[in-house]
């Protein structure tokens, strides 16, 4: 497994706990905080805005497990099973 899952007590929370303990809109979780941000700081171009595909994946994980992970450490995951982050002929190459 990749070596971005550590021992964080917030790795593996259902959306209730996170939630509850008041991280369910703020990072690694969601990134609509930062998005506002870099909005009106006028700098979107430095902000990583994660492709559809990890919402999805997260979405069926979350739905199959019960617990919502990190969007990063579902992007890292598709990336490790060989998802690309294009479109396209080869993307899953």
């Amino acid at each position: 497994m990749s070596s971005s899952i550590n021992n964080n007590n917030n790795t593996f929370k259902t959306r209730e706990q996170l939630i509850d303990d008041g991280l369910f809109w703020s990072k690694p979780f969601s990134i609509l905080k930062e998005v506002y941000v870099a909005m009106h700081n006028g700098c979107l171009d430095n902000i990583h805005i994660y492709h559809s595909d990890v919402y999805y994946v997260r979405a069926a994980l979350e739905k199959h497990t019960g617990f919502l992970l990190s969007l990063p450490l579902v992007e890292q995951a598709m990336k490790d099973e060989g998802w690309r982050d294009r479109k396209g002929y080869g993307r899953f190459k």
